[in-house]
C-alpha cells in the first residue's frame, strides 16, 4: 500500500470512530429524554435499539482503530 493510500484509510478509519461517537451521542440524548423530567421513564424499544446498535458501532469501529494503530506501531504499514 502506498502512503497515500495508508493516510485515506487511516483517515477514514478515524472518522468512522468519530461519527460512531456522535451516533451514540444522539441516540443517548433521544434516550435520556424518555426519562423524567421530560419523559414517563419508560423508553421506547426503538430508543433502546438505536442505542444499543450505536454502542456497538462504536466497539467497532474502535476495535478496528485500534487494529491499524497497532499496525503502524508494530511497523507493518
Amino acid at each position: 500500500m502506498n502512503p497515500a493510500d495508508a493516510r485515506a484509510e487511516e483517515t477514514l478509519a478515524m472518522e468512522r470512530v468519530l461519527t460512531a461517537t456522535q451516533r451514540v451521542k444522539t441516540a443517548f440524548t433521544s434516550l435520556q429524554s424518555q426519562f423524567p423530567p421530560d419523559g414517563d421513564g419508560r423508553p421506547s424499544q426503538f430508543a433502546l435499539q438505536t442505542f444499543d446498535a450505536a454502542l456497538q458501532e462504536l466497539e467497532d469501529a474502535q476495535a478496528a482503530f485500534d487494529d491499524l494503530l497497532n499496525d503502524l506501531l508494530d511497523g507493518n504499514r
